[in-house]
């Protein structure tokens, strides 16, 4: 720690610019660059930086020194997260009448409404899930795994879909580097076994799958999906 001698003057603010005593910027400029190095009036051996880029060079630092480590189940929970607001939107955005809705036209031949889409991803999510945690499903998947009739609204239909992601998470944050190559059953094979981190990897690459399709089917009735719509403008600037 550098102390003030005793009747120096201590500046109350910072100053605009950090002298540093140290020719690496000119051996840059000069040689690195190309650039002629230091004009007959600089002074020799000694450059400067611009105070606020260096404090928000120090701020940034500060904050990646205080973000949390990686873990294995951010690894698998992160993508989710980001597939999961992807499909809430889209599914909130698609009016309620269009639920019903399914392509026809060339080999569209029966293929899930844009209901049955997201009670199928619902249902796919809830058993994966189950698998990861070593449960049984909460839900009964159906023939076709729509899962439960029940669920005929849009309200339904949507609380569904969010209720099977806050169990998909719960079963994410369980990962760990121990436990993900673990033998769980499979959600898909009656009897058959797999690797903890497989079945937890399902959900996401699923969901993607059949957000992909749902957006043909918002698109086709005039709904731009929240995702691709454009960022709004800037405010304008007080005069």
């Amino acid at each position: 720690m550098v102390c003030p001698q005793p009747g120096a003057q201590v500046p109350a603010v910072l100053p605009k610019r950090i002298p540093l005593r140290t020719r690496s910027v000119d051996f840059y400029d000069g040689h690195v660059l190309g650039g002629p190095g230091p004009g007959p009036g600089d002074l020799k051996g000694e450059e400067s930086i611009p105070m606020k880029p260096t404090l928000y060079f120090l701020f940034a630092g500060s904050l990646l020194a205080q973000a949390p480590p990686p873990t294995v189940a951010r690894l698998y929970d992160g993508p989710l997260t980001s597939v999961e607001r992807q499909l809430v939107g889209l599914a909130e955005a698609m009016p309620a009448d269009k639920y019903n809705f399914a392509p026809k036209d060339g080999s569209f031949a029966n293929v899930r409404t844009f209901a049955e889409q997201i009670r199928h991803i619902a249902t796919v999510n809830y058993m994966c899930a189950a698998a990861v945690l070593k449960e049984k499903s909460p839900v009964e998947p159906g023939p076709i795994e729509n899962g439960p009739d029940t669920n005929r609204t849009k309200e339904q239909i949507v609380k569904y879909l969010k209720d099977s992601f806050a169990y998909a998470h719960k079963a994410m944050q369980s990962i760990t580097a121990e436990n993900q190559l673990e033998m769980v059953p499979a959600p898909f094979n009656p009897g058959g076994m797999t690797a903890r981190g497989a079945a937890a990897s399902i959900p996401t690459s699923h969901c993607f799958d059949h957000y992909g399709q749902m957006v043909v089917y918002a698109r086709m009735n005039g709904v731009v999906p929240p995702a691709s719509q454009p960022a709004p403008p800037p405010p304008a600037k007080k005069k």
